[in-house]
């Protein structure tokens, strides 16, 4: 019989995929009057944090998503755990083995899919238990692993917009913040944006205001030109994909940072790496009228709602917050699930949300 390590070792082969006979996707059918039509498309995310969940419950997820005819999918961040493990036989610390897996996960799916970056995966990467990595290396290499192409990862590959200029910064100096993309399908105006939790990197191990400031400006900057294309392209809504909880009122404080709703200041002490890319979301959803969707992780509670309040604490109607599930790694695969939205450019609402629970992957009740 195959050990654990042996049998992940063969899993990561079969579903690494070589750049050779890709079908390439059509990320755009607006211009031959393509857009009116339903799709579906996958959202997940936080995976997997443990041997059970990489070795089992991720390949199921994928399994089940490939049953699925989807337009494409997104992971919103966290490859791995938040701390390394000692005694795992799949990668858990930011090595380059821990990429590695991640992208024979992605290549596994069939339908054309996108990543954003997220804490446990670059800036907690100087943590101890995860290596004591530079967690500026540690982005620069999730930039060539991940994002070296215009292209999507996936079986079939969709062309993306990605933002080319050197605005952040990088281990060696300035760099382009490619990891950030955008694409349009079928009249929706898709924008994915390197904005993970701790802080967005200004609290835990080893804060980087520097590295901040210049990523910070660059989401700003791709946040407020992703807005102007999508009023451009008279797109009927605008989903943004990002991996931190910034928090959004002072509800939440056992899974975000506390927050003043109408200012979006954090009233919680704690150092704020977000505020001001909120106020920009903000008057980008609000000057753009139409739905706008925000899809993140981080704090491992699924949910969809509308926790966004104008300056003068009303409901802005026309955002929705989408938390996809997330690692519970004390029971296995409990939470290893996905969220398929259904869109619609011709409805009113565009997006409509259905869980996933896959089959294979039930714990508390298990599928009859």
């Amino acid at each position: 019989m195959q050990s654990s390590k042996a049998l992940f070792l063969s899993a990561i082969a079969a579903t690494t995929l070589s750049t050779a006979g890709v079908v390439l996707a059509d990320s755009d059918n607006d211009e031959r009057g393509e857009h009116q039509g339903a799709y579906r498309i996958g959202l997940w995310g936080d995976l997997p944090y443990s041997d059970q969940q990489a070795l089992v419950g991720t390949p199921n997820l994928i399994a089940d998503m490939n049953r699925q005819e989807l337009a494409f999918t997104v992971h919103d961040g966290d490859l791995k755990a938040g701390g390394g493990s000692t005694t795992s036989v799949t990668p858990t610390t930011c090595s380059d083995a821990m990429y590695a897996q991640a992208l024979g996960f992605f290549n596994a799916l069939k339908a054309p899919a996108m990543f954003t970056p997220g804490d446990n995966d670059w800036t907690d990467c100087d943590r101890a238990s995860n290596g004591g990595y530079s967690s500026r290396e540690r982005l620069d290499q999730e930039r060539r692993i991940f994002f070296s192409t215009p292209f999507s990862l996936g079986q079939r590959r969709m062309r993306q917009d990605v933002q080319t200029a050197p605005l952040c910064v990088g281990a060696h100096g300035p760099t382009a913040c490619v990891e950030n993309r955008r694409w349009s399908f079928r009249g929706v105006t898709y924008v994915t944006l390197n904005v993970p939790g701790s802080c967005n990197n200004l609290c835990d191990t080893t804060p980087d205001p520097v590295e901040w400031a210049a990523r910070n400006q660059a989401n700003i900057a791709w946040l407020k030109e992703s807005f102007r294309f999508a009023a451009a392209r008279q797109s009927a809504a605008v989903m943004i994909v990002a991996q931190a909880n910034p928090g959004w009122d002072l509800s939440d404080g056992t899974r975000a940072p506390l927050r003043d709703a109408k200012t979006l200041a954090q009233t919680d002490g704690q150092p704020d790496g977000f505020q001001d890319y909120l106020l920009a979301l903000r008057e980008e959803v609000i000057t753009f009228r139409k739905p706008v969707a925000y899809v993140h992780g981080d704090s491992h509670y699924f949910r969809v709602d509308k926790p966004l309040l104008d300056a003068r604490g009303r409901r802005v109607e026309n955002f929705t917050r989408v938390e996809t599930f997330g690692n519970s790694a004390a029971n296995g695969t409990n939470d290893v699930h996905w969220l398929r939205v259904s869109v619609d450019p011709r409805s009113r609402e565009v997006f409509s949300y259905e869980a996933q629970m896959v089959p294979a992957n039930r714990v508390a009740v298990p599928a009859p």
